[in-house]
């Protein structure tokens, strides 16, 4: 069976910058069952994550996607991210951590060492 994506899919695509973005930032919070934090230091979060890409100037078509995870299994030491096409992990993303992984990683291109859990880049092949 094949499916296409229909103008409007498309249409909202463009909006939110899937043609323009370099990075994709995924947060783990809002979780069903929390584990690897409270779910209100989550979602706390979360909301400051949006809110720094938009007063950025970065969502959008400013070239960085974000997506709220319901879990990203590591749940130890939360909330956890992780930063694509690097495939960098990083462990307690609270807003300052988020600030500098902001600053230094989705506006820099530098790895945020001393919250990293992982890298694992990827390449493109399979």
């Amino acid at each position: 069976m094949t499916t296409s994506a229909s103008p409007e899919q498309q249409q909202i695509a463009a909006t939110i910058g899937v043609p323009v973005a370099r990075r994709h930032i995924f947060l783990c919070c809002d979780q069903t069952t929390p584990k690897c934090c409270d779910k209100a230091r989550g979602l706390e979060a979360w909301e400051f994550l949006k809110r720094r890409l938009r007063e950025l100037n970065l969502s959008e078509q400013g070239g960085i996607l974000r997506t709220k995870a319901n879990c990203l299994r590591i749940c130890e030491g939360g909330p956890i991210a992780v930063v694509y096409p690097e495939g960098a992990w990083y462990a307690g993303c609270d807003p300052p951590v988020l600030e500098r992984i902001i600053q230094d990683h989705l506006i820099g291109g530098r790895i945020v060492d001393e919250c990293l859990i992982a890298q694992h880049p990827l390449t493109g092949t399979i």
